[in-house]
């Protein structure tokens, strides 16, 4: 039954390809519908990965060798004078965006991918679903899957009371080529999944591909993301307003960030980072940073209409679940519709375990970063600040799976 059953994805980025993939395997014609008019290949920076995340991209057709990443085993804490203040024994691997969004796009036939496809509109009935796009043109299917991201436009629609919560802190975020640090840093750092912790502040660091994907030694990247707090009021709002005057509520494109902004930052590195970690933000030449939402979905499934990935829930990065949340999700999505002809009930079966996972993901990220928050009202927000001050704990417990 599965052969003529069509589905239409909006959001052609990891957790839409996910789906995609996974839905043509299984028998669905598919199709996915991307906002942006040019190839996504080259965006995002590192990602840390989770079993059910490898398993996902085998299942989706990707192919899963020495290339997909780095191997890490080790983590390490260092001290602003740059000396180890903590270690542990964990291998995990490390991959980029880039090299993730290659895996999945090479094998999705390149005549079902659209691209500069915003989406304008969406109808359902009982029998079929419709989209409609900016150009003017529809589509319809049995099945929508709405991946857009955390600004999602469907999700938006569906559940507008469900908005973006910002957690009080900013992450500044790099890369540097493997090449172009120096000895010191390459001893001290580069073989680590490494860690910073200064007061109210946290940066993580770890190996992924270089250009073209390389894994082999001098063709790597290094990875960082560095948390601060900053208050959404005043230093946020500044931090978003280009040279012009204009603010960029919903981010600010790395090229517009003003260059006086960029000097202070890197100041701010010298002044309160370990040298091996300040290294990295001198040597970064596409310094941007991001602000933290949370935003949890309340359902689902909608009829025929399912939210999936960052559409669903956005958590904090600190359990480095986003994209295997996203690849999750596809694969409890396509289970169910295997088990269920009636698509409605597929994506109620769909919906049960998902939001319990996205909720815990949530909960878990923001005891994670809770020592980051610009603002600790809650008894509970000030009993996680205290644990995850504490390096032995954040290099246990930060970017697992979890239980």
């Amino acid at each position: 039954m599965n052969q003529a059953r069509k589905a239409i994805v909006v959001g052609g980025s990891l957790g839409g390809l996910f789906a995609a993939n996974l839905l043509l395997r299984d028998g669905w014609d598919v199709h996915v519908y991307e906002r942006e008019g040019q190839d996504m290949a080259g965006r995002g920076a590192g990602i840390v990965t989770h079993p059910e995340l490898m398993h996902a991209l085998t299942r989706a057709g990707g192919v899963v060798d020495e290339s997909i990443g780095v191997n890490i085993v080790e983590r390490i804490a260092l001290g602003q004078d740059g000396k180890r203040v903590g270690s542990r024994t964990m291998p995990q691997l490390f991959t980029s965006w880039g090299r993730m969004f290659q895996a999945l796009r090479s094998v999705f036939p390149d005549d079902r991918y659209h691209h500069g496809m915003p989406v304008t509109g969406f109808a359902q009935d009982s029998t079929s679903v419709s989209v409609t796009f900016a150009d003017g043109s529809s589509a319809s299917a049995d099945l929508l899957v709405a991946t857009d991201g955390v600004r999602s436009t469907v999700r938006q629609v569906l559940l507008p009371h469900a908005g973006l919560m910002y957690a009080g802190y900013v992450a500044w975020r790099g890369t540097v080529e493997e090449s172009a640090l120096s000895a010191q840093a390459m001893k001290d750092v580069f073989p680590y999944f490494a860690f910073g912790l200064p007061p109210h502040e946290q940066l993580v660091a770890y190996p992924i591909a270089g250009p073209d994907h390389r894994v082999d030694p001098g063709r790597r990247r290094y990875n960082f993301v560095w948390y601060r707090p900053v208050d959404e009021a005043t230093t946020l709002q500044d931090l978003m307003t280009d040279a012009s005057g204009k603010l960029w509520p919903d981010g600010i494109p790395p090229p517009l960030i003003r260059p006086e902004i960029l000097r202070s930052i890197r100041q701010v590195a010298r002044d309160v980072l370990a040298p091996q970690f300040a290294e990295l933000i001198e040597k970064t030449e596409s310094l941007f940073f991001q602000p933290i939402y949370d935003m949890a979905s309340t359902q689902l499934a909608f009829g025929r209409i399912a939210l999936l990935g960052d559409a669903a829930f956005v958590a904090r990065p600190h359990c480095g679940m986003g994209v295997a949340k996203a690849a999750g999700d596809a694969l409890e999505l396509v289970r169910a519709l295997s088990e269920h002809d009636n698509i409605e009930a597929a994506l109620r079966a769909y919906e049960v375990p998902r939001l319990g996972l996205g909720q815990r993901t949530i909960t878990q990220a923001r005891h994670l970063g809770a020592y980051l928050q610009a603002q600790i009202s809650t008894p509970m927000e000030r009993e996680m600040a205290e644990r995850y001050r504490a390096p032995d704990i954040v290099l246990a417990e930060t970017a697992l799976p979890l239980a």
